[in-house]
């Protein structure tokens, strides 16, 4: 283990601390956000807001894409768009980030935890459809009623964990079989690609964010996306609180939301994503290095699904039990690298203890033995592999 934390140092070529994920800014990141400090558009109003969606709708080849104020913002969004109301259920997976289920919490919904794949670490169509098949059924509506509860499952909503797509041809039949919206948290997967589509295009709403520690960032921010123009200019206008364009008159057609991203942070996602392919390059790059290191010993490296392409947000390992896990995370982070185990499933914080839930073995078996490693893009002295 202590080859780890030599050959990481030798990696980063530094002595210093080494965060996780930390942004990096060597383009026009300086002179666009100064730019909106001389126009003095610096809120939600400016033409930086307009060209982030636009390059974001280029890179991804989304029919329409929203800025939003967070990740979270475009999540809660899409499951507002999706029409989930308060006593629904979406199917999620357990193994995630907090904010997809906190997402499903303020709109009143309760998640149903199901199990990961151990190919892509997220969502399971195999767990989805056995779930559904034990649970589920069509009324005469077409809904899809849990048997036991009576509530309306609405959507199932994947996260692509680090960056790994899951599974989506077969959870997008699963949807067309049993009626559900299918909903993607991308949140950690832009610039990733399942088969020859970006993630977040190949469900009826997705969500990206650009938190400080994301490929890209905005500081703070996020983006909602959508399979077609009309759920689109929908979601613009739910986001900006429901106004109706007029010269003066401030007039709100519905209640909506105040899920703007100001123009001061799109002038840095702007900059960005004039250096994300090379992010992409350098993270896939750092992946190989990883893997070359870890072949053939006790740590397995989590590597992208054969039918994917993965942007490689945070790299993993899988070690051989939790006291083996334990024993590195000790060590790499008392040699100042830091690394993390994965987070805690959902199931076991207090505000979702009480959720539905099927077998989750494979995401017990992760969140007892991985952990994730440096993967910053910035100064790794390598070529794409």
């Amino acid at each position: 283990m202590s080859s780890l934390v030599k050959f990481i140092r030798e990696t980063y070529q530094t002595n210093e601390f080494i965060p996780l994920h930390a942004p990096t800014f060597a383009g026009n990141e300086q002179a666009y956000v100064a730019e909106t400090i001389t126009s003095t558009f610096v809120s939600s109003v400016g033409k930086f807001v307009t060209d982030f969606e636009q390059k974001i709708e280029a890179f991804t080849q989304s029919p329409k894409a929203i800025a939003t104020s967070s990740g979270s913002s475009a999540l809660q969004t899409a499951l507002y768009m999706a029409g989930v109301q308060s006593g629904d259920l979406v199917i999620t997976q357990a193994l995630t980030f907090v904010a997809t289920c906190n997402a499903l919490y303020h709109m009143g919904a309760a998640p149903i935890f199901v199990d990961i794949s151990t190919v892509s670490l997220g969502l399971s169509p195999q767990a989805v459809q056995t779930y559904l098949e034990e649970y589920g059924l069509l009324n005469e509506e077409g809904l899809c009623i849990h048997k036991e509860t009576k509530q309306t499952i609405k959507a199932v909503m994947p996260m692509h964990t680090f960056g790994h797509p899951v599974e989506l041809d077969e959870l997008v039949l699963i949807c067309q079989q049993w009626n559900l919206v299918l909903i993607e948290d991308a949140a950690e997967s832009l610039g990733s690609r399942y088969k020859e589509k970006h993630t977040g295009t190949l469900g009826e709403f997705a969500a990206l964010s650009f938190n400080g520690n994301k490929i890209i960032t905005t500081g703070g921010g996020g983006m909602l996306l959508t399979n077609n123009q009309a759920n689109g200019i929908r979601a613009k206008h739910i986001t900006t609180t429901a106004k109706v364009p007029h010269p003066y008159e401030f007039y709100h057609d519905e209640a909506g939301f105040n899920y703007r991203m100001p123009n001061l942070n799109a002038a840095l996602g702007c900059a960005q994503m004039e250096s994300l392919p090379l992010f992409i390059e350098q993270k896939r790059a750092l992946a190989m290095h990883y893997n070359s290191f870890f072949d053939g010993g006790e740590l397995l490296f989590v590597q992208e699904p054969s039918y994917a392409k993965s942007n490689y947000w945070l790299n993993a390992v899988i070690c051989p039990n939790l006291h083996s896990r334990d024993k590195l995370l000790k060590l790499t982070n008392d040699s100042g690298i830091m690394t993390r185990p994965v987070w805690q499933l959902m199931h076991r914080l207090p505000m979702f203890k009480d959720a539905l839930r099927g077998p989750l073995t494979h995401s017990e078996s992760m969140e007892s033995c991985l952990i994730n490693l440096p993967s910053s893009p910035a100064a790794i002295g390598l070529t794409h592999a």
